[in-house]
């Protein structure tokens, strides 16, 4: 018999199943994972589209291209042994004070 094509990589592929005022559930392979807003921030307040749009470019790592973040599977599944986390916009606002140079003519 003989093949149309070349064999490639079986992919399952990866899906937001829900959004919620709690979290987000991923479907990764067949797995339901669960990003609680309190541990994930970044998906909290973000556009609908934005948290969709979800890809996985290599085996147990999902990317949100928009909102600039990408995740490991282990860190979903076990965030307490990943404790830096980083912050979001809205906690990297900080008040700019200018200092008044002193003018030179």
């Amino acid at each position: 018999m003989k093949s149309s094509g070349k064999l490639g990589k079986i992919f399952l592929g990866c899906e937001v199943a829900n959004i919620s005022p709690f979290g987000v559930w991923v479907l990764v392979s067949g797995h339901e994972y669960f990003l609680d807003h309190k541990k994930f921030p970044w998906f909290k307040g973000a556009a609908v589209e934005d948290v969709l749009n979800v890809e996985s470019p290599r085996a147990g790592h999902l990317r949100w291209p928009a909102l600039d973040v990408d995740l490991h599977l282990e860190s979903i599944s076990s965030p307490e042994q990943f404790p830096l986390v980083a912050r979001t916009k809205a906690h990297n606002k900080k008040a700019v004070r200018r200092t008044k140079r002193p003018r030179t003519h």
